[in-house]
């Protein structure tokens, strides 16, 4: 008799979700100039597909520290609206102390899972944006759905992904060291993660899957410029909880040693004193 494998707990994962967005917050917004310089210009282009300009109404879902809130909010102007939501209420507050510090007062923020954005009284939006928050829902699905209801006719919604796990190995390197030292199954089906959506045909799937006409998916080579592979290890330390859960069952000297391979992995791609770290983002945009 074999055993059947355990299904995915999505209240379990949605719960140490949140402890784990709560926890990195403050590390987000402090490593806010990194993301701008990482994903900067990719989010010019998501906000460029969903013609984000003067004027216009604007969803963030999954807004976490808010980066690419405050450049839609620029775009938008003192005619337009933005509204940043996230699960973690802690990640939330920076999203408003980096509109304060940009001097903008046209973003509002609050507290709604992305999967329950029937929760939202609003007037529609004209767009919807996520910026590498949809990979991360059990049911994405019904997260389109939500951003979908939301939009004024011929509004887009725009999702940007981490692509294939081979594309992106300033990420999935850890992800997989730290697999095989904890001695971690592979992910159930269907289960969400960094790499939920990395195929281009499956993302524009979830996409037609929920309705959307018109679809485009755009690749976007996005390398990670830090200084040394030293660099790199440390934001993703202080960044990315869902590593510390994978390494939690280890003990401190387990851990430490996963931490070293991890850095002396990473440093094949340092040259010339600089870090490049392989990454590449898919941007889907979607009309209702």
């Amino acid at each position: 008799m074999t055993n059947n494998p355990p299904e995915f707990d999505a209240v379990k994962y949605k719960q140490t979700t949140l402890q784990q967005w709560n926890t990195a917050a403050e590390a987000w917004h402090r490593w806010g100039p990194l993301l701008s310089r990482w994903l900067g210009s990719a989010t010019e282009t998501m906000l460029d597909m969903c013609e984000i300009g003067t004027g216009s109404r604007v969803l963030d879902v999954a807004a976490g520290a808010g980066e690419q809130s405050v450049a839609a909010a620029r775009r938008i102007g003192q005619s337009g609206h933005l509204l940043a939501t996230d699960l973690s209420p802690e990640i939330l507050e920076y999203a408003a102390v980096s509109a304060s510090l940009a001097g903008l007062n046209n973003i509002q923020t609050r507290v709604i899972d992305g999967e329950n954005l029937e929760d939202i009284d609003a007037d529609p939006f004209d767009a919807v944006i996520s910026r590498v928050g949809l990979i991360y829902f059990p049911d994405q699905q019904k997260a389109l759905a939500g951003m979908r209801h939301h939009l004024k006719n011929e509004g887009k919604v725009a999702a940007m992904v981490y692509s294939t796990a081979e594309t992106n190995p300033f990420f999935s390197i850890p992800v997989s060291i730290i697999r095989r030292r904890a001695n971690l199954p592979a992910p159930l089906p269907g289960q969400p993660g960094p790499f939920s959506l990395g195929a281009k045909s499956k993302l524009e799937k979830v996409f037609a899957d929920a309705g959307f006409k018109d679809i485009k998916v755009e690749t976007i080579d996005a390398p990670v410029r830090v200084s040394s592979a030293a660099e790199c290890l440390q934001f993703e330390q202080e960044s990315f909880g869902a590593l510390h859960q994978m390494l939690s069952g280890l003990s401190d000297g387990e851990q430490d040693d996963a931490w070293n391979e991890i850095e002396e992995s990473l440093e094949q791609f340092e040259n010339n004193g600089h870090f490049e770290g392989p990454c590449e983002m898919l941007i889907a945009v979607g009309t209702k």
